[in-house]
């Protein structure tokens, strides 16, 4: 699995170096999978606890252009926990696909360390807690989804 992602039981650890660089200013928000029953609710935790930018459309595109920006939020490195992760959207593979799928790009997107144009981009972590009996098939869920994201 990718290094900025982590699928951890509810109630587990991460090492704090995986999370949290030695210097720098860290935005950490936490997401609450069971607020998140329908697509409206995704994009409201999402809005609250990353405070998205005013021109943010409430729609996938949106968010992921938003995830894959992260400019208007200023800090050298991002983490974001979402707990219950099992628990998004139920019922609706196709929403679960659309949020994941943009997680997922973001996360590879600011998983880059080079310096373009001498500018070192920020990072992004992710760390989805979940029941402990849903780790491996969130795991698995998540590895599908970014072998689908390496190829398009």
């Amino acid at each position: 699995m990718a290094p900025w992602l982590h699928v951890v039981p509810q109630h587990g650890a991460v090492p704090v170096d995986l999370l949290f660089p030695v210097t720098g200013r860290t935005y950490a928000a936490r997401l609450d999978g069971r607020e998140m029953r329908d697509t409206d609710a995704v994009f409201l935790q999402f809005y609250d606890a990353l405070r998205l930018p005013d021109w943010f459309g409430w729609n996938w595109n949106a968010l992921s252009d938003c995830l894959r920006d992260l400019h208007w939020l200023p800090a050298d490195r991002h983490v974001l926990v979402i707990e219950a992760a099992d628990e998004v959207l139920p019922g609706d593979a196709s929403g679960q696909h659309a949020l994941f799928t943009c997680l997922l790009r973001a996360g590879r997107r600011w998983s880059y360390t080079g310096k373009p144009e001498g500018i070192e981009l920020g990072r992004l972590v992710l760390v989805l807690s979940c029941d402990p009996a849903s780790v491996a098939p969130l795991t698995e869920q998540l590895r599908s989804y970014l072998a689908e994201t390496r190829s398009s």
